[in-house]
């Protein structure tokens, strides 16, 4: 619902000091446009970078920005198969994994969701690719997000290559992705091994 890429360009700092292109894509923003809209805007620019550069590819992302990384993760991402073929690992961040919950909220105002598109765009209710999947949230977090950041490993394990769940001692929502600065954290090396 509010901000872009400028206010997060520095979180990149760690995984290019590990030698990874970093693309922090700006997308629009509700109550412009639906949740599904943000999810194909998403995709799209990712199918744009994998087309400059080659290799895996790791997608990240924090609070809404969660939940479109594990939205990437699914079988029916709005990707390309090529890219598709190439994502490796999500790393999501207090993400939203089921949006359902958010239809009883205030929020839900500006989302505008209805119950089948909390439906299709939650990342718990999709069948995984073969990724590695990390869930990670800070002990501090608000309880929601870290029930949501314990549910998506529990229902991608067995389905995914591989998932894991970490609470970040004495990090919250504001502070669990300032880690990303430093390449030796282990949020940086889960995101980028």
């Amino acid at each position: 619902m509010a901000f872009d890429k400028s206010f997060w360009s520095h979180l990149a700092a760690g995984p290019l000091a590990r030698g990874w292109a970093v693309m922090l894509p700006s997308y629009p923003l509700c109550p412009e446009v639906r949740i599904g809209a943000i999810v194909a805007s998403v995709g799209a620019a990712i199918d744009h970078a994998a087309a400059t550069i080659d290799g895996p590819i790791a997608v990240s992302g924090h609070s809404a920005g969660g939940h479109l990384a594990a939205r990437m993760g699914c079988r029916d991402a709005p990707l390309s198969p090529d890219t598709a073929g190439r994502i490796d690992r999500i790393v999501t961040i207090s993400g939203l994994h089921d949006l359902r919950p958010l239809l009883a909220t205030r929020m839900n105002e500006t989302l505008g969701l209805d119950r089948a598109e909390a439906r299709r765009e939650s990342p718990a209710l999709a069948d995984p690719a073969e990724i590695d999947l990390v869930a990670w949230v800070g002990d501090a977090e608000r309880p929601q997000l870290r029930r949501q950041s314990r549910l998506l490993p529990l229902i991608w394990e067995g389905l995914a290559r591989s998932v894991r769940h970490v609470e970040a001692p004495d990090r919250h929502h504001f502070d669990v992705i300032a880690d990303l600065t430093d390449p030796a954290s282990g949020l940086t090396d889960a995101l980028v091994g």
